[in-house]
């Protein structure tokens, strides 16, 4: 038996930061993004909360790749605060970060429940309806995916009037975000047909509205369905997983601060070659592997429908490379100029390494050997 459900209540459309005058909550700890306190982004929640008299207090000493110390001191204040409700509000690392607060807290005092509501800032995590958390260990380099019920926030809040300020290279990576969790999502070896439609629709829906929201901050339609296909993807790869992608990305990330999205990215036409198995060689379309069929699927959803198998979904790997030739994203990490070939190549079989336990690799479509994973990352360089 197989069940699936969507356990965070999302608000969306005009208007949806009303939701917070009604939150059953007294005492508020907002946890937020240093850059929404700074530009004054917060008042957007803060004023709301002021009006009817809730009570809260904003922290944000928040940082990109939330690491275990910041998570100790936030468990502290939410502690000392004596919360009884979260509101986080920002990008993946500032959910990310009020996910483990909480979860921390939680263990420590099992008997106090304490209320999590994430306001996405970005649209790319989709954290505000997952189960998942990375947690970074900057003294060994090592990022750590937590994945448990607990983790996820009972409400996810999708305005517009956070996100149409978000500049056009972060729209890119997150966005390419987007559309790595939805393709893993759909050739997962979890996947099932709820997650299916979802990943679907969230691949339609960046196919038509990427480059718009990319090219074009005050494109607010845009920018709302961005924000609606990143929550699409993540309740799709919450119920199923991911692959190798992220967990690959994980490790550039960690070793190289390069960001998720955009590590993602890079990364992305390489493993839809691996996972597909594709060659000159032509064969009936029965004796690919399941996912070249759901590759193809994707392919068609984008418009891209070709002349056999092997030719669509080469298709689809040149139209990720075009979108992100479009937006300015490099192709290879060399061009990133974060370290030198020498110390990259270097890194290459700690980073494989890692990989191989990482818990997005169970549920990969094709299994791989720890040599499949180092073949990968020398070609992204």
């Amino acid at each position: 038996m197989k069940s699936f459900d969507i356990k965070t209540t999302i608000y969306f459309g005009e208007n949806a930061l009303d939701r917070l005058a009604a939150i059953p909550a007294e005492r508020i700890l907002v946890i937020a993004d240093p850059f929404v306190v700074k530009s004054g982004m917060i008042r957007l929640l803060t004023d709301r909360l002021q009006k009817v008299g809730k009570e809260f207090s904003v922290y944000d000493d928040i940082v990109p790749d939330p690491p275990i110390d910041k998570i100790t001191a936030g468990v502290r204040v939410l502690l000392e605060y004596d919360a009884d409700c979260i509101v986080s509000v920002g990008g993946g690392s500032a959910i990310d970060s009020a996910k483990g607060i909480r979860e921390v807290a939680r263990q420590m005092h099992p008997d106090r429940a304490v209320r999590l509501i994430a306001v996405p800032t970005t649209s790319g995590t989709g954290s505000e309806v997952t189960n998942f958390s990375v947690i970074s260990d900057p003294e060994h380099n090592t990022k750590f995916p937590l994945v448990a019920d607990t983790l996820l926030p009972q409400e996810a809040i999708l305005d517009v009037e956070l996100v149409k300020s978000v500049p056009p290279k972060i729209a890119a990576d997150t966005g390419m975000d987007v559309f790595t969790h939805a393709l893993e999502s759909y050739v997962s070896t979890d996947n099932n047909e709820f997650s299916a439609a979802l990943a679907e629709k969230s691949i339609e829906i960046f196919g038509a509205f990427m480059l718009r929201s990319y090219l074009d901050g005050n494109d607010t339609h845009a920018r709302q369905k961005m924000h609606v296909a990143s929550c699409l993807a993540g309740i799709a790869f919450n119920a199923t997983g991911l692959g190798i992608n992220h967990s690959l990305a994980h490790q550039l990330g960690a070793q190289f601060h390069i960001p998720h999205g955009r590590a993602n990215a890079m990364l992305l036409p390489l493993v839809i070659q691996y996972n597909s198995g594709i060659s000159k060689h032509s064969r009936s379309q029965a004796e690919y592997p399941k996912q070249v069929k759901k590759y193809c699927n994707i392919a068609q959803i984008l418009g891209l429908r070709n002349f056999n198998t092997i030719t669509t979904v080469r298709s689809l790997v040149s139209w990720v490379e075009y979108m992100m030739k479009e937006m300015d994203i490099p192709l290879c990490i060399s061009e990133l100029g974060v370290c030198t070939r020498e110390e990259y190549f270097a890194r290459i079989p700690e980073m494989a390494d890692a990989a191989m336990l990482d818990s997005c690799t169970r549920t990969n479509p094709k299994r791989p050997e720890r040599e499949d994973l180092e073949k990968i990352l020398v070609e992204a360089w």
